[in-house]
């Protein structure tokens, strides 16, 4: 076993891969560490290098250096030890006193778009019988995020989607809501917020996705020549719709006319008829069911680019909700978008757009990058459910997905998931928006937990019902919150592939609605949709951990080493739960 020494703080031995994963290169520490590079976070992974930690192993101090920086920043925690008597302290705490006690963790560095290696030094922490902290050897590991995910060719992007979230409450206030977000989606195109921080905050709120999308808009503009093209379900973000104005001539658009949307008074309608006014063709459609894309289009000399994904040009898409959106920047994947939105504006049914070209999986022939694409909706011997259930059937290792409205979409994926959740050898975690009674009888967000159940979270009731050292969140109003729609099959294969779009993989997206879907074949890309995934997953998990610590009326703190016969150490589990054991080997 590595001989337990205190640290020399040098940070002699790293390593970095310049890719999308590094490994700490430290033989002398008692852990081993990796990085995973997700899209404006890193997934940090540690696993204890022999056997199991000693008693006092109280957990891990993390501390990070920008590109081009002189020092290291230690990372916060809101868990503390108990104070005196017990008492809980409130304010959060360097991780070198209040350790990190997980053997992963996901850091949203604060300038993440910086080019050059972020550099991250974790050190082992340990406490003695009087309380006092001491630390082991180091592991560092550097990594470059880089802006895009394949510069000039795709960039995954996310929304943050941490509405309610003590972050959010932290930086904005707990009755900011009212401020930044309209009551109703209806009144959205004639909303402005008055919140003192609200260009910080949206910006904060829309994250990278946010910013990709407006920058291409902004682009558009700039390039007299260029041509935009947009297929709209959900559409009341004044900052969208003033700059599909500006394009005048330039736009042509389709915007959703189903349910809700058809209303005269909906943002929807109202948004049609400006620009009806201004574009140079638009108009309604609802297919078979739904327009449901959410595509734009960028096809000029100087700016190119097509983004697609599960993200609404809408107040809650950008701001309360969790989302992704893939811009394709290369010229084949642009032309495709352009010939998919030409056949949906000739073709209002579902038989008409289901012949053509667009509705079968094409290549995109991305640099490097293996991908296909189709849009929806199909004819029965073009549909792609199926294919895509028996994909899952095929998973080797793990298996990671964040589904929205996956209690809608009973057949070919509950099934295939119920098959996936029977296998030993596959590692799966997942989250649907609420009951989804095929795969357990369960309401609210349906999570599936390390130990392998599924449990219940009531994002609206926790928010308000919060253990100390918590304080009231906001619930980020009514409606679904989690709205992606991704499967991650084999990260850490080289036969990794993701799907994801705006396709909710039910027979409706397949034969009904219009959608994007992409299959993507790619390494780095399936690391960064884990990565999502993971994030998502463990903030609700820790809710479901704060229901419980509710319930018991005690608060949440870190743990101290065993002092009492019976009394377990923090790490215990790690070591002895076959889903945890697999957790801390898989990703480190």
């Amino acid at each position: 076993m590595p001989k337990r020494t205190r640290s020399n703080n040098r940070g002699s031995n790293m390593t970095t891969k310049g890719s999308y994963q590094a490994v700490g290169a430290n033989q002398s520490a008692l852990f081993t560490l990796k990085l995973h590079r997700g899209d404006g976070m890193v997934l940090l992974a540690m696993n204890w290098r022999t056997g199991e930690p000693s008693a006092d192993f109280v957990g891990f101090a993390i501390e990070y250096r920008e590109p081009g920086g002189d020092r290291f920043f230690a990372l916060k925690n809101r868990l503390t030890f108990p104070g005196m008597d017990g008492a809980v302290l409130a304010d959060k705490t360097s991780t070198k006193l209040s350790p990190i006690q997980k053997f992963r963790w996901v850091h949203f560095p604060r300038n993440a778009d910086l080019p050059g290696d972020f550099t991250y030094r974790v050190s082992p922490v340990f406490m003695n019988d009087q309380n006092e902290l001491s630390y082991g050897e180091v592991q560092e590991a550097a990594i470059e995020l880089n802006r895009e995910t394949y510069p000039g060719v795709l960039n995954v992007t996310y929304t943050r989607g941490f509405v309610s979230s003590q972050a959010f409450v932290d930086r904005y206030g707990k009755n900011s809501i009212a401020q930044l977000l309209p009551p109703k989606a209806a009144q959205g195109l004639d909303f402005v917020p008055t919140h003192p921080k609200a260009a910080e905050a949206l910006a904060w709120m829309g994250f990278e996705a946010r910013g990709a999308l407006i920058e291409l808009l902004d682009a558009a503009l700039a390039d007299p020549k260029a041509k935009v093209y947009a297929i709209c379900y959900d559409l009341n973000l004044p900052e969208v719709v003033s700059r599909f104005e500006r394009l005048g001539q330039r736009l042509s658009v389709i915007i959703d006319e189903s349910g809700e949307h058809a209303d005269p008074d909906s943002a929807e309608s109202k948004a049609a008829a400006r620009l009806v006014q201004s574009a140079r063709r638009a108009k309604r459609q609802k297919m078979g069911g739904l327009q449901h894309n959410k595509l734009i289009i960028v096809d000029g000399p100087k700016a190119r680019g097509a983004v697609v994904g599960s993200m609404n040009l809408s107040w809650r898409g950008l701001y309360v909700q969790n989302n992704n959106a893939i811009v394709l920047r290369h010229r084949r994947a642009v032309a495709l978008a352009v010939k998919a939105f030409e056949d949906f504006w000739a073709n209002d049914g579902v038989d008409g757009f289901g012949a053509t070209a667009s509705a079968s999986w094409q290549k995109l022939k991305l640099t490097k990058i293996d991908a296909d694409i189709a849009f929806s909706p199909h004819l029965a011997h073009g549909a792609v459910l199926d294919a895509i259930a028996e994909d899952l059937r095929n998973t080797q290792s793990s298996l990671f997905f964040s589904l929205a409205f996956l209690s809608q979409t009973p057949g070919a994926i509950i099934e295939a998931l119920r098959q996936i959740k029977k296998d030993d050898k596959v590692f799966s975690y997942g989250i649907a928006d609420k009951q989804v009674k095929t795969l357990a009888d369960a309401s609210g967000i349906a999570l599936t937990k390390p130990d392998g159940r599924v449990t219940v979270v009531y994002p609206q009731e926790l928010a308000r019902n919060l253990p100390q050292p918590f304080k009231a969140e906001p619930s980020g109003g009514g409606g679904v919150r989690m709205h992606h729609k991704f499967l991650v099959i084999d990260f850490n294969l080289p036969t990794a592939r993701v799907y994801m779009g705006s396709y909710n993989f039910s027979k409706a997206a397949d034969f009904k609605n219009g959608e994007n879907l992409l299959c993507i074949r790619d390494r780095r890309v399936a690391t960064s949709y884990m990565v999502e995934a993971l994030r998502i997953f463990d903030h609700y998990h820790f809710r479901v951990v704060q229901a419980a610590a509710k319930s018991a009326g005690k608060p949440l703190q870190l743990k101290r080493p065993p002092r009492k016969p019976g009394e377990k150490p923090w790490w215990k589990e790690d070591f002895t739960a076959r889903r945890k054991i697999l957790d801390r080997k898989l990703f480190a």
